[in-house]
């Protein structure tokens, strides 16, 4: 007898839709699995034998044939053991085939018939809805994240006997809902004016939260770079609901969500250690990288130039493009990068003060050689972040706005560039592309001469010239108005050539 199932394989943070067909004959006992099943869905053989048999089912001491289609697409992950496990319940007449209409099942099998979750819960109920089904049968710790997907009926199931109920109606599970609430927000609760001073960088770190755009800070060891930059989640707006949905997505592709809807952006600040791969994605099974798990939020780069220049120059092309594309098996594999790089570093090796560095000009230069010069293009501000007198560090209370204060501003900037870039597919300044840049950035005849100058003195390239007008249309946007002026470009000149001769000293 054949039967088939609906299941979902996880390609990359998206699903794509498998299915299992089990086919029952007469013969010497036999179970095949064809359809490029990886060692974990081969292995799944035992567990489902073992999990029927422990739940007080029927393993068919047949010839058994399983096939997961497409043929071509491979398969891994422990996730197709309940789909194996009713494909041939069906297919032995244990459950009712025809209860499997419009329905997905989706779950990795212990050995005593329990429903384990597994990663991108979220994926596949999306894929389902995709696909029209109407029903999803998950475990019961993944019920609640594949609820999130409206329009689709989730049923979380503890044990397959109990799955084995469901189908033939015995019994019913309670109507799988999200959690409440979101994780928890650490993110939100260091507030930027427990930073002492720095207000040119705060003014910096404004604008980068304000348009999305790359920010580079430079100075001693203590001067509040890693201070500023935890505090960036904090004045970034919420994320609206598609991209809570993202991100919660690629949490649980990743394996490292936990069930609930993202309520704040990412933030992301991974070792100097990190490999390439780490940083941007890969594998023989390809998992998403810090690049990916920072989408709509923050990647931190603290000690740049300790990174790997194979890990920073990986970063070139998402940072460009927004999404990481990785290549395995002949087929494409696209991971989302939409996220905003902030990074520190040192001035020189000894990172001591002015008066007492004992770096020479070579050993500066090649400190500054660690980062090339295409990544530093693809940053829209740099800023120094000079060491605070300890006078003002001892101060009773600190002075200057606080989290609140630049929220709203920030809060309010973005909804100007949401208004304005609407159906252009951008969402911020940041995202703009060249040619949307130039027809929505007008600015006065005197002051392109002024770009065209600093452009002629090839301080600028031709991407870092549409990085400015971008910078300096989120200054104006920060400042309420609508028109970017002469000064607003100037700023956003002094960001962007300031910190590069710094660098290049």
């Amino acid at each position: 007898m054949l039967a088939s199932v609906t299941t979902y394989a996880l390609e990359g943070v998206a699903s794509r839709e498998v299915m299992i067909e089990a086919d029952v004959r007469r013969g010497l006992p036999a179970f095949t699995l064809v359809g490029l099943p990886d060692r974990a869905i081969r292995e799944s053989r035992e567990r489902v034998r073992a999990a029927l048999l422990n739940s007080e089912l029927e393993f068919p001491m047949k010839r058994l044939t399983v096939n997961l289609a497409p043929a071509h697409l491979s398969k891994a992950g422990p996730g197709f053991d309940l789909g194996i496990a009713v494909a041939l319940l069906a297919s032995s007449g244990q459950v009712p085939p025809e209860a499997l209409a419009g329905c997905a099942v989706c779950g990795e099998l212990s050995l005593s018939g329990e429903l384990r979750p597994v990663r991108g819960a979220l994926a596949t109920a999306m894929g389902a809805r995709m696909s029209g089904l109407r029903r999803l049968i998950v475990p019961v710790d993944n019920a609640a994240e594949a609820a999130l997907v409206e329009g689709l009926e989730v049923l979380g199931v503890p044990t397959l006997t109990a799955l084995a109920d469901l189908l033939h109606e015995r019994w019913t599970p309670p109507p799988a809902t999200p959690h409440a609430g979101g994780g928890s927000p650490s993110g939100r609760l260091a507030d930027l004016a427990d930073v002492r001073g720095q207000e040119d960088a705060k003014r910096a770190l404004e604008i980068a939260a304000a348009g999305g755009h790359n920010l580079l800070m430079v100075g001693p060891p203590g001067a509040g770079k890693t201070m500023l930059a935890r505090r960036l989640p904090g004045i970034l707006p919420a994320p609206t609901l598609e991209e809570a949905l993202e991100i919660t997505q690629i949490a649980s592709a990743a394996g490292v969500g936990d069930g609930r809807l993202a309520h704040e952006r990412p933030f992301r600040a991974p070792h100097h250690t990190t490999s390439p791969q780490g940083l941007v994605g890969g594998g023989a099974t390809p998992l998403p990288g810090e690049i990916t798990l920072a989408h709509r939020g923050v990647l931190f780069l603290d000690e740049l130039a300790e990174f790997g220049r194979d890990a920073l120059d990986a970063l070139r092309q998402p940072l460009e493009d927004g999404s990481v594309r990785i290549m395995r098996r002949q087929r494409p594999i696209a991971f989302p990068a939409r996220a905003m790089l902030v990074a520190a570093c040192n001035p020189c090796p000894c990172a001591k003060s002015a008066d007492r560095c004992t770096c020479g000009p070579l050993e500066r230069g090649r400190y500054a050689r660690r980062l090339s010069g295409p990544l530093l293009d693809r940053v829209d501000l740099a800023c120094q972040v000079e060491a605070v007198p300890l006078r003002q560090l001892v101060g009773e209370r600190a002075s200057g706005r606080g989290t609140k204060e630049v929220t709203d501003s920030v809060v309010a900037a973005r909804e100007r560039q949401r208004t304005r870039l609407a159906g252009t597919g951008a969402s911020c300044n940041g995202e703009m592309d060249a040619r949307l840049t130039r027809r929505v950035v007008r600015v006065e005849g005197q002051v392109r001469e002024r770009m065209l100058s600093v452009t002629g003195g090839r301080l600028l390239s031709g991407r870092g010239h549409d990085r400015v007008l971008r910078v300096a249309r989120t200054i104006a946007d920060v400042d309420g108005r609508e028109r970017v002026a002469g000064h607003d470009v100037d700023e956003a000149l002094g960001y962007r050539v300031a910190g590069w001769d710094e660098l290049a000293a």
